[in-house]
């Protein structure tokens, strides 16, 4: 099969792509790279114009005047001088409904040619969307990624990225990408929730992860435990980052000369995978049912990660609280105490650090991923 995926914003399309070539498919990745994260693309459609002075100077000086990226504009021009190349495959599948990252006035167009001139398509639910967006503002769910802005209004400008689906151009987008593509596929529990009894829903097919490439790093007993926390600054609030701050502050306090804080900032995908491996312990996120693609290759590589875990992940699962992830709860104080009952018993770390490898090959197999996703597209092509 000739496969196309569009965007790129965890490195799930890049793992499937090499499970998918693997098993001898064909596979073509087009995206912008996701900003400073810089994921691997074959078809590269990111601005360059705007992404030097002193463009990128009247870039920044527009869209805070008016909210809106004139980068859209280029990319818009760069995705369709590449139409003519973008024909011709039996799957096209999109990374969730804003996969060109672009205000659906010009995402529209766009897919309707790439639709028309290819055989079947598909979407992913795999981060925000129409239908978890207005899942998480209506449900009465523990909570959320969310959670900060339904407990206090005033930090909605913090929340624009996620509220913008439940606007009408990106309601119209939803509804034209539910009208034109074949089914919609969830990526973990976070999104599988919110789409429970959707008629248009394929169910979830957990992320692929490459353990090929992931290196399982032996954790050595030492004398300090090292704790690393990497911040995407956007997503601070969104994914309750200050509750890891407060938590490693009580730590530091309790344990200043047993323990070893690292922390990092927006760096690129490349370093960040490097800039943790001789943690212990991983904070990742906190508003979280289930592990988001960060999580998964840190506990590939045999990392104690702090992340979605819940009960509902659990029983999915069929395991035990605390053998294979840490579920990081809104509370300062329990995400401490879990830190000191790991740093108390250093056995426990090597024992959840097996484990989570052991789960990562079982369930998150990128060739076995890719082997689920194709035979979803076989069944409803």
């Amino acid at each position: 099969m000739r496969i196309l995926l569009i965007g790129e914003f965890s490195r799930l399309h890049n793992s499937l792509k090499e499970g998918l070539i693997t098993l001898g498919h064909e596979v073509v990745i087009i995206g912008t790279g996701d900003q400073f994260k810089k994921y691997p693309v074959d078809i590269d459609i990111d601005s360059k114009l705007f992404n030097r002075q002193p463009f990128l100077f009247f870039r920044k000086l527009i869209h805070k005047l008016t909210k809106f990226d004139i980068a859209q504009i280029e990319i818009y021009f760069r995705i369709k001088s590449k139409l003519p190349i973008l024909k011709g495959f039996d799957v096209v599948q999109l990374i969730n409904e804003d996969a060109f990252f672009m205000h659906p006035k010009l995402q529209i167009p766009l897919l309707v040619y790439i639709f028309k001139q290819n055989k079947s398509a598909y979407l992913l639910s795999c981060g925000d969307d129409y239908i978890s967006i207005n899942h998480y503002l209506k449900s009465n769910l523990k909570y959320s990624i969310l959670t900060p802005y339904k407990e206090n209004p005033n930090l909605k400008s913090k929340f624009n990225y996620s509220l913008k689906y439940t606007t009408k151009p990106y309601k119209k987008l939803h509804d034209y990408l539910y009208q034109n593509t074949e089914g919609v596929i969830a990526s973990d529990l976070d999104y599988h929730l919110p789409l429970k009894g959707n008629n248009h829903y394929l169910g979830l097919i957990p992320n692929p992860i490459n353990t090929d490439k992931i290196e399982y790093i032996d954790l050595k007993p030492s004398y300090r435990i090292i704790v690393f926390l990497g911040i995407n600054s956007p997503n601070y609030i969104k994914k309750g980052i200050q509750f890891f701050d407060e938590a490693l502050e009580i730590i530091s306090q309790k344990y200043g000369d047993k323990v070893t804080v690292i922390k990092t900032e927006n760096l690129p995908y490349d370093e960040y995978i490097q800039s943790y491996n001789q943690a212990h312990i991983v904070l990742d996120q906190v508003y979280a049912y289930d592990q988001g693609y960060n999580a998964l290759e840190a506990m590939a590589k045999g990392k104690v990660v702090f992340t979605g875990a819940e009960q509902e992940w659990l029983e999915y699962y069929n395991l035990e609280e605390d053998t294979v992830a840490i579920n990081a709860l809104p509370h300062s104080k329990y995400i401490a105490d879990k830190l000191s009952m790991l740093i108390e018993n250093p056995d426990k770390i090597l024992e959840i650090s097996k484990n989570a490898r052991a789960f990562i090959e079982k369930e998150h197999n990128y060739i076995n991923i890719s082997q689920r996703y194709l035979d979803v597209w076989t069944a409803h092509s």
